[in-house]
């Protein structure tokens, strides 16, 4: 039994938008029209745009079709991985863009230089480890966070960036809104969950153990970094609960690089330095007035 053979479809008969005849009078006697248009269809914005420009080069440079579509090609997967790193740096909520090249290593002599340029290769993501930077107040932890947290979106990965007082809100508020499981499950899917400032703000019973249940979750899963301006030891006061922090820790720990950044303020002695600059009679600046 033999079967019709399958019509071949003229190019020219292509639904276009709307059906315009005179699109279709157009593109006949201009290729380029119908060229565009097959373009965006097929979402190759940077060949639309590009192709005229590259054509020209490449026929004064002799080059053959192949290479010719080649560079377009190179082209448009450029600038799609371009905006892909965009879109991530945008989901992952960071309060500002900070890299690493602004950071004063020196000023901050008890952190390992070596360890986060290390780390800024994010292998430690691909093996599922985490990080902890622990110190006082003003010593940088954040600017580490946010740093390492942008070399990540750079490289591919899916970071999420949050203060642990706003995590903990948003875990509540699921909670009583019946769609906890999945705000975890999309907490999950980040290959990075950067949690700030965990150590500011006691938290409640309930807070602390969703935030542990969370971290348990991502254990051996995905990888973690965490700011704090409290060593282990006083750990319990923020989560209220000796077995829960023990727990806790024993989990973060398990794989983790720790980061200690335990120094001067930075941000107290750039105030310092600006009163002075800016004031040079005037008297020195206290502590107390530089946290106001």
């Amino acid at each position: 039994m033999s079967y019709p053979s399958k019509p071949i479809m003229d190019p020219l008969t292509l639904n276009h938008p709307g059906d315009d005849p005179a699109i279709f009078a157009t593109s006949a006697e201009t290729p380029q029209v119908l060229l565009e248009h097959y373009l965006k269809l097929l979402r190759l914005p940077t060949f639309g745009r590009e192709y005229d420009k590259v054509s020209q080069q490449c026929a004064q440079e002799g080059v053959d079709h192949p290479r010719f579509l080649l560079r377009l090609c190179e082209l448009e997967v450029l600038e799609r991985k371009q905006k892909a790193m965009e879109k991530r740096i945008r989901n992952a909520r960071f309060p500002v863009i900070k890299s690493l090249d602004s950071f004063d290593f020196p000023a901050m002599a008890s952190l390992n230089k070596s360890l986060v340029l290390e780390l800024s290769r994010c292998d430690y993501i691909t093996r599922k480890e985490n990080i902890l930077a622990l110190g006082n107040s003003g010593t940088g932890k954040t600017h580490i966070a946010l740093g390492l947290g942008l070399f990540a979106c750079q490289k591919g990965h899916s970071v999420r960036f949050v203060t642990a007082a706003s995590l903990v809100r948003e875990l509540i508020e699921a909670k009583d809104e019946k769609r906890l499981l999945r705000f975890q499950k999309q907490l999950a899917s980040y290959e990075l969950l950067i949690v700030d400032e965990l150590g500011f703000v006691p938290l409640s019973k309930s807070g602390a153990e969703l935030l542990f249940e969370l971290l348990s979750q991502r254990y051996e899963r995905t990888s973690t970094f965490i700011t704090s301006n409290l060593p282990f030891n006083e750990w319990t006061e923020i989560l209220g609960s000796e077995r829960l922090t023990g727990a806790l820790l024993d989990r973060l720990t398990h794989h983790v690089h720790i980061l200690e950044m335990n120094g001067p303020s930075y941000r107290l002695q750039d105030s310092k330095k600006r009163r002075k600059n800016a004031s040079p009679d005037s008297t020195e600046l206290t502590d107390s007035d530089a946290l106001q």
